[in-house]
């Protein structure tokens, strides 16, 4: 089992949703999140994100890079790197260019290698995709 400190990213966390809290709508940051708590709308950043085990999440997820440990219920599309941890539980379509699953993990959904992070394809792209792939441009 991989400690928490292992993890490159972890030790620059800006902000922290704790335990306790519980969040609804479209959050939007640049550097760094940790979700302890819950969370339940849209993330958009492109930066790293931390849902921590026992964290829940109801929401699309498009960031940088994101390591899961907690539970994820929508679509997560990260640019650079995905990880789930064996206490971890996706229950959504992810695609992302790099994608390392510990044993145990729960998946239920598809998932895409992105080739080219860095290339955007505006003829097999869905418009959403594309506006969103564009605000980080």
């Amino acid at each position: 089992m991989a400690k928490i400190n292992e993890h490159k990213g972890l030790e620059r966390i800006r902000t922290i949703l704790g335990k306790e809290t519980e969040f609804n709508g479209i959050m939007k940051f640049q550097d760094s999140l940790k979700i302890n708590g819950r969370f339940k709308g849209e993330i958009v950043s492109p930066g790293f994100l931390y849902i921590e085990n026992g964290a829940e999440v109801k929401a699309n997820i498009n960031v940088g890079s994101v390591i899961i440990g907690g539970v994820v219920k929508g679509n997560v599309t990260a640019k650079n790197k995905l990880e789930m941890l064996e206490t971890g539980k996706v229950f959504g379509n992810i695609r992302t260019a790099k994608l390392k699953i510990a044993d145990g993990v729960v998946f239920e959904g598809k998932c895409e290698m992105i080739k080219n992070p860095e290339k955007i394809d505006i003829f097999t792209e869905n418009v959403d995709q594309i506006k969103k792939n564009v605000e980080y441009v």
